[in-house]
């Protein structure tokens, strides 16, 4: 006999169902009953729980009352089972087990992912740790790209988007381009050619090619200089792809995506069909993430991205809204997906967005994911929050660019 558990089916194929256990029984009803059987003595099963006795006597009655039936006898010189209490011992003693290993293997993977993303973050902490400049950073970062690998049957191609080098990033068995993809690196570190791994993963996800601009660095090339380019590869672009262009970055990339819009809503050309962010990067004040800090010490890490960001605008007003969307009219905007970190140190920036958009009639919604690591989707090849949060940023990617409205409004 097979079917789901629960249910009993018969070689006629007539489904009966068995009873299920009252909602209202939870595990520590069993650890306490477990523990009172195998101690019989109420006193010794308390303190193998760290329970006071009144407490562990109330959740035996309640799992008695739950169940319907008597499980101990007690008297004032023994505790005994009853037949329905030895009946339930030996499975209990089971789910119990079943249920301990299930959350040691869970901890020990989870364990051993975070360290494993911990090692490749390393020594790019370590070149950070020691204020380098700007060319030890570059070097220290592209070889963090490359530890994760090309999503299978990828296609990359050299690619001259409007005069800015690029490259094309296709799934196996497609050519179709359509998501712009803006890479992070705090507007000064970061390539192309280092982001293929993610880009190819998320084009995989989507069903469609992503185009990549090499666009111009800091402090070499600091403010306008990587919005002018990002224009130039949109405008080429939408030439080739009249019916839409979906919008994405991740980090400082999804800042420079928010540039690109205000500027593109500011030369009258054709807004994307939607915009998909990863762990953004958007405030280039830090007030977001001083906000969030709550007047307590801000994140050690905040001085060294406003340097960066400093670096970028080189003088520049951080709050002119082509910079910094915190402080724009976002009306009119396209469909937003915002993706980000719980753990994240910039994830102020992420919420700050989705609320400022929502406030100007966007829709728009942000996702959250239980990671602590920046950028957490580069880490797509073992980790499972990673694979999940690109399997829906696809979806969305490829519903905007087929021409339906997705459903982001945030839930009531």
């Amino acid at each position: 006999m097979h079917g789901r558990p629960g249910i009993l089916r018969r070689v006629s194929g007539e489904v009966l169902a068995l009873p299920q256990a009252p909602e209202g029984v939870e595990v520590r009803h069993l650890r306490a009953f477990v523990a009172v059987a195998e101690e019989l003595n109420f006193n010794r099963a308390a303190t193998r729980l760290y329970l006071s006795q009144p407490a562990l006597s109330r959740q035996i009655r309640a799992l008695e009352r739950l169940l319907g039936c008597e499980l101990l006898r007690r008297s004032t010189h023994r505790v005994e089972l009853t037949v329905a209490g030895s009946a339930l011992l030996d499975r209990a003693r089971k789910l119990l087990a079943d249920l301990d290993e299930a959350i040691a293997t869970t901890q020990s993977v989870g364990g051993e992912l975070a360290n494993r993303m911990a090692t490749m973050w390393a020594p790019v902490l370590e070149v950070a740790a020691a204020d380098p400049d700007v060319e030890e950073m570059r070097t220290a970062y592209e070889a963090f790209l490359a530890q994760s690998p090309v999503a299978d049957g990828a296609e990359v191609r050299p690619v001259n988007a409007g005069g800015v080098p690029s490259l094309a990033v296709t799934p196996a068995g497609g050519q179709d381009v359509g998501i712009l993809f803006l890479h992070g690196g705090g507007y000064s570190v970061g390539s192309a050619y280092g982001y293929r791994p993610l880009v190819s993963a998320l084009a995989a996800a989507a069903g469609v090619g992503a185009l990549v601009p090499d666009y111009r660095l800091a402090p070499e090339h600091p403010f306008p200089a990587a919005v002018e380019d990002a224009l130039s590869a949109y405008r080429w672009l939408l030439g080739q792809r009249p019916g839409g262009v979906v919008v994405a970055g991740d980090s400082a990339g999804a800042g420079l995506a928010c540039s690109l819009m205000m500027s593109a809503r500011t030369q009258d050309l054709p807004l994307p069909a939607a915009a998909l962010f990863l762990c953004p990067g958007v405030d280039p004040t830090g007030n977001a993430i001083l906000s969030a800090a709550g007047g307590g010490e801000p994140p050690e890490d905040l001085e060294k991205l406003t340097r960066t960001m400093q670096a970028y605008l080189d003088g520049h007003p951080a709050e002119d809204p082509v910079v910094n969307p915190l402080m724009a009219d976002l009306s009119g905007l396209p469909p937003m997906l915002v993706q980000a970190a719980t753990g994240d140190m910039i994830l102020p920036d992420a919420q700050r967005l989705v609320d400022r958009a929502l406030e100007h009639g966007v829709v728009a919604r942000l996702e959250l994911y239980p990671a602590d690591t920046h950028v957490f989707h580069v880490f797509w090849s073992f980790l499972p929050e990673a694979a999940d949060a690109l399997q829906r940023a696809g979806a969305f990617a490829r519903s905007s660019l087929a021409g339906h409205s997705p459903a982001l409004e945030q839930p009531g």
